[in-house]
């Protein structure tokens, strides 16, 4: 068989990539083509993103790809998920709104006085979130003047094609879509002063959205295919995650870490809902029932503010060396706290939660962060369990998480259950499956997709001590 090549853009809450994966003759790999920064700015009115930025990124990354490998037969786009861009006449109103802006609290008491969140859950099937996207609607005035509402990938992609739909995966983070029939929900949006005129036409995973608008293929170098993938990030990972039998939990892990298990129906009980477990909708009508745990943010944000105090970059692994070698009780605090949330001074925020028995070292300190992050993970796969009637035999931990050892060690001595770490671009990986597939370069069924990843990117293996 022919090596066959696609671009992916894979775009996370912190930094975004374009890369090229080929696939074929028993391969499956990506070359980085770029790699770029990603977050929040702050404007006069609150946190953005700068998407200007980060849309010239894309087209000059696509560019480079193309550069590189002249054979390039389709691009895919995934990003994080629950933001969006507002339309009018195809022009884009106004920088998105990051999703940590404050503004989303008031659209929750104002959503939830209209529909109660028993009744959200039957109907969207979603854990409750401060902001997803329904409560961001909800308090932006700008969405009188749009008629159209496009997620991030959406967004990119109406840019580079000119064509403007809505992926089902990522529409299903928006609260909008209903989770047993997987179409918008027109009644829920109206009644909430959502003008349903503004929800996209859905296409799944696989389809072709449109081609490269003549001015970008002249810019790019080609004439290219836009092609719809499991557009919101954790459901290409899921795709790439090597699930190695049905009774497998994964862990997708980065800035987040979406804990949960791939069911083929729904479990919207009361104990769902209170467990704040969600129904996202995966490739190929799958259902990603899990639960969104504060991840790697933690971590980061930590070391953030740590640089800006010392005025210099620190060395990740040798901190997190240095954490394995910490002896003793390590204090945990709860890894989901509200206080989290935002940007800001995370250690201080951290001390606070754990009072006096706060480490008074820096290794320590992030012992203590990796230790209360694979805590709430452990708890997180138990009740995946629990819900869903599923006894669990291991974890796949995928994505930037899986180059901790430390976090995978601690998640499996807390579970009890043996992890599988990586591949660590499980992303961009889904993205390239899912691309290849619709081009007839990849096996039909999700099963054959991650054989062929386990097959490609053998995986660590973490017992639990």
């Amino acid at each position: 068989m022919t090596v066959r090549s696609v671009a992916a853009v894979d775009l996370g809450a912190t930094s975004g990539r374009v890369m090229i994966g080929r696939i074929g003759d028993g391969r499956l790999d990506l070359e980085l083509v770029s790699r770029f920064p990603n977050g929040p700015v702050e404007r006069e009115d609150g946190l953005h993103w700068d998407f200007g930025a980060l849309y010239e990124h894309v087209v000059s990354g696509l560019a480079e790809a193309v550069r590189r490998e002249p054979g390039i037969e389709s691009i895919g786009i995934d990003s994080w998920a629950v933001d969006y861009g507002l339309l009018k006449d195809g022009a884009l109103l106004a920088e998105p709104f990051h999703y940590r802006d404050e503004r989303t609290a008031r659209g929750v008491a104002e959503v939830h006085a209209e529909a109660p969140s028993a009744e959200l859950y039957q109907r969207n099937g979603l854990q409750f979130l401060p902001f997803n996207t329904l409560y961001q609607y909800r308090v932006d005035a700008r969405l009188a003047d749009a008629d159209t509402a496009l997620l991030i990938p959406d967004l990119i992609a109406f840019l580079l094609t000119g064509t403007a739909v809505a992926e089902r995966t990522n529409a299903s983070t928006t609260g909008l879509l209903g989770v047993e029939t997987g179409e918008w929900d027109a009644e829920l949006a109206e009644r909430l002063g959502i003008p349903s005129s503004i929800l996209p036409m859905l296409v799944d995973p696989g389809e072709t959205i449109g081609t490269l608008r003549p001015e970008l293929s002249e810019r790019i170098g080609t004439q290219l295919p836009v092609i719809a993938v499991g557009s919101h990030d954790t459901a290409s990972a899921v795709v790439a995650a090597p699930l190695s039998t049905p009774h497998s939990a994964y862990i997708s892990c980065g800035t987040w870490g979406l804990v949960g298990v791939e069911l083929a129906e729904p479990v919207l009980t009361d104990a769902a809902r209170e467990a704040n477990f969600t129904h996202e909708l995966g490739v190929d009508r799958r259902y990603r029932f899990l639960h969104n745990v504060t991840g790697l943010w933690l971590l980061s944000e930590t070391v953030r503010v740590w640089e800006a105090q010392d005025g210099s970059s620190i060395d990740l692994p040798a901190l997190l060396a240095a954490a394995s070698a910490v002896t003793g009780d390590v204090p945990l605090f709860d890894a989901n706290d509200s206080s989290l949330s935002a940007p800001g001074d995370m250690p201080a925020r951290i001390a606070a939660l754990l009072g006096s028995e706060a480490p008074s070292t820096r290794p320590a300190f992030a012992r203590s962060i990796v230790e209360s992050i694979a805590t709430a993970f452990a708890d997180a796969v138990q009740a995946a369990s629990d819900l869903s009637g599923r006894e669990l035999d291991g974890i796949h931990l995928v994505g930037g998480g899986s180059l901790n050892r430390l976090l995978c060690q601690a998640t499996a001595d807390r579970t009890g259950l043996p992890v599988l770490a990586g591949p660590v671009e499980a992303t961009a990986l889904g993205n390239v499956l899912v691309q290849a597939r619709a081009l007839g370069a990849a096996p039909a069924s999700l099963e054959e997709l991650r054989s062929l990843v386990a097959a490609t990117h053998e995986p660590e293996r973490f017992d639990p001590r």
